[in-house]
């Protein structure tokens, strides 16, 4: 019988399966805590990408959302359709016969995202661990890597279930850190959006699309951390389900921490400041309660990011190297020699990276990544979509 693609391996005779909704969750979940760093958790990314836009800042988050979310589901739909789980063997598929320059394109892209998203996130984490314990620097991006190591060598399981509990525990922060501030501070809200208005929101609205094209075409490249986690679909149209669902979540949380900047946007000194999310807590209201919990909040944010990234690149490695003994050990999720080895080699890397200094890290890197992302990535996904009719052919 000819195998389906639309169930898993061995269950051909069956009718298609049903995604349960704890993983249909866990995936849209690995996407927000990837898409959910330091960066994001600190506002300077929103500030830099949308708020600085003006009154646009209030839907283009959804936008650039929008954008991820139909590139995601069909990468997310792609690796379960055609059972390619590691992102070498995903683009190899995808890319067919233009492969082996695509591919080694693809590798050169994600190298340079794995040295600088991770470090970027090392950098963040250490950062503020030293500003609430004062502790010194070096030792807490040590800190912050060791985590990072641990986690990251138990495989994907493991990952999509950190990812699950810490998104939880990450969207409660935030709900909980922005709310207060935006019902309290809420003129401060209409004041920034009226003061947006006056500077000419029409003018501004090119400008503010490319900078929303900008962001999402450097999230682009997750495409290699989610390819691993397409096989927990039953059937690739499941897909669908995570992608809506990150698509709402991602939207919802920046939207809140952009209303939650808006609120202290028309203060003098907050073209200065390099945490706006900060910078709104010392403004705001619970300033003592709320400080610590939004410097956590960073550290978590940092955290998952890394861990994303540093897991796709061991199994990206691990699937090239390992044997199938040690493949059947590392998929249960036991880690073994190779994976440790991987993964500390990729956790140095990235604390070293990171001694070259936040701002520099994110002032210049991301958008240059982006711009790498648009002929490696962007261009072949809409080619193969109009191509294969969105697959299907």
């Amino acid at each position: 019988m000819k195998k389906s693609s639309e169930n898993f391996p061995g269950n051909n005779d069956q009718k298609p399966l049903t995604t349960p909704a704890t993983l249909i969750f866990g995936v849209a979940f690995v996407w927000f805590s990837t898409h959910f760093g330091g960066g994001f958790a600190s506002g300077a990314q929103l500030y830099t990408y949308f708020i600085r836009y003006g009154i646009w800042s209030l839907i283009m988050p959804v936008v650039a959302m929008a954008y991820n979310a139909f590139f995601f589901y069909y990468c997310f739909r792609y690796a379960r359709k055609h059972e390619v789980y590691d992102y070498r063997s995903y683009n190899d598929s995808f890319y067919g016969r233009f492969a082996p320059i695509f591919s080694n394109l693809f590798e050169f892209l994600y190298i340079v995202v794995m040295c600088i998203a991770p470090a970027v996130a090392f950098a963040t984490g250490g950062a503020t661990l030293n500003a609430v314990t004062g502790i010194p620097y070096y030792l807490c991006t040590l800190i912050i890597g060791v985590f990072i190591f641990i986690v990251a060598i138990f495989g994907t399981d493991l990952v999509r279930r950190v990812s699950t509990v810490l998104s939880i525990v990450i969207i409660a922060g935030l709900l909980a850190v922005c709310i207060p501030n935006i019902v309290v501070n809420a003129d401060g809200i209409r004041a920034s959006i009226k003061a947006m208005t006056a500077a000419g929101g029409s003018a501004s609205f090119g400008r503010a699309l490319y900078s929303a094209f900008l962001y999402g075409t450097f999230q682009l490249c997750n495409v290699a951390v989610f390819v691993q986690h397409g096989k927990s679909f039953a059937k690739p149209e499941d897909a669908k389900k995570s992608a809506i669902l990150g698509w709402i979540i991602n939207s919802v949380l920046m939207l809140l921490v952009v209303l939650g900047i808006l609120t202290v946007y028309t203060d003098p000194k907050m073209a200065s400041q390099s945490v706006p999310a900060l910078f709104m807590v010392q403004k705001g209201v619970g300033t003592a309660f709320f400080t610590p919990i939004i410097s956590i909040l960073i550290i978590l944010g940092a955290v998952t990011t890394a861990v994303n990234m540093v897991a796709a690149m061991v199994k990206r490695i691990g699937t090239a190297i390992e044997t199938p003994e040690e493949k059947a050990k590392t998929d249960a999720g036991k880690p073994i020699v190779k994976t440790m080895i991987i993964s500390l080699l990729c956790c140095v890397a990235d604390f070293g990276i990171a001694q070259f200094g936040l701002i520099t890290l994110i002032s210049k890197a991301y958008s240059f990544i982006a711009y790498l992302a648009i002929p490696v990535i962007l261009i072949p996904y809409i080619i193969h979509m109009i191509v294969t009719r969105f697959d299907t052919k």
